[in-house]
């Protein structure tokens, strides 16, 4: 939408510069034969010696004046122009920066403002080729399959299946793997993928969680590296064997530099064949996970699993959006 009303402002502010080049054209062609032979009885009428010196003031003053009101259109074009562009980007990022003031995060789909510059996050994740991401509306359980590093064999692969329920649509965008996000609050849940350990998930410390989350090329690291991490009530869920922690962070806004405070709740998982964790993390703002939206995250927490895809005959192979990680 901001997209086309930039388009919109641009056509319109070039279509107002032609016509202002065109009046000045016309101002400062010559006359054609057919107007010179229609202005010759005038012409030759006030041509007497006694009229000649009014008449070619007459002439240089109205020639003048028409340059002058040609100019005139030239500069309150390009005026027009300016001001119009300017108008339309200021509101683009004014969106954004409340945006992101209001929820902690950058809109859902983001605005031209919000997408340019960017470059994908690196959370891990590999996408399965011929596997699409679902999600049904009416129950909202999410399904996806994901290639993950093969313990016994480093050079190997194998496919895990994922699963949990969302009560928010898919992401869409190139920015997003497997990620749900309300656009108007902000409150967002996506999957990400940890390097290999060799510890079990209840061993792993802290600090390795941290350290994936606030990344510099981590999700939420779009405007600056998040701050005052703190992982608090880490513990293993004795009924599912996961890992689960509470986290709290700071985020910062596009152009302010604000810091956003956030919270999340993070499930993690060792799928049985890996050794990589796989990880869900679901978040909202500080202050819209006081008025409810921790109950909400707390449940699609509880809905995650990760485990192995049962063996077939399909060849293991990435996503052509990134080849490489194969």
């Amino acid at each position: 939408r901001d997209s086309h009303i930039y388009l919109f402002t641009m056509k319109l502010s070039v279509a107002t510069f032609l016509l202002a080049v065109a009046s000045t054209a016309n101002a400062f062609a010559p006359l054609s034969f057919c107007e010179r032979q229609s202005a010759s009885p005038i012409i030759m009428s006030m041509s007497s010696p006694l009229n000649e010196g009014n008449n070619n003031n007459l002439n240089e003053g109205s020639n003048l004046k028409s340059r002058r009101e040609s100019l005139g259109w030239m500069l309150a074009a390009a005026g027009t122009a300016g001001m119009m562009v300017s108008t339309t980007s200021a509101a683009q990022a004014a969106t954004d920066v409340e945006d992101f003031l209001k929820t902690g995060g950058v809109s859902q789909p983001m605005g031209v403002s919000g997408q340019a510059g960017k470059s994908k996050p690196e959370i891990g994740v590999v996408l399965r080729d011929g596997i699409d991401i679902t999600r049904d509306s009416k129950s909202g359980n999410v399904g996806a399959e994901i290639l993950l590093k093969d313990a016994a064999s480093p050079k190997e692969y194998m496919a895990a299946l994922l699963s949990f329920t969302s009560p928010w649509s898919l992401a869409k965008g190139f920015v997003f793997d497997i990620e749900c996000r309300d656009a108007d609050t902000g409150d967002g849940v996506f999957v990400m993928v940890t390097p290999e350990t060799t510890k079990d998930i209840a061993d792993i410390p802290n600090s390795f969680f941290a350290n994936q989350l606030v990344a510099p090329t981590g999700r939420f690291s779009f405007y600056g590296t998040p701050t005052d991490m703190k992982i608090k009530n880490s513990r293993v869920d004795e009924q599912t064997g996961y890992r689960i922690m509470d986290v709290s962070f700071s985020t910062l806004a596009q152009s302010t530099q604000m810091e956003i405070p956030r919270k999340a709740r993070v499930a993690a998982t060792i799928p049985k064949g890996s050794n990589q964790v796989v990880m869900l993390v679901a978040s909202a703002s500080a202050t819209r996970w006081k008025k409810g939206s921790e109950q909400i995250i707390d449940k699609t927490i509880q809905s995650f699993r990760a485990s192995p895809a049962p063996p077939t005959s399909l060849k293991l192979r990435a996503k052509e959006r990134d080849p490489s990680l194969l």
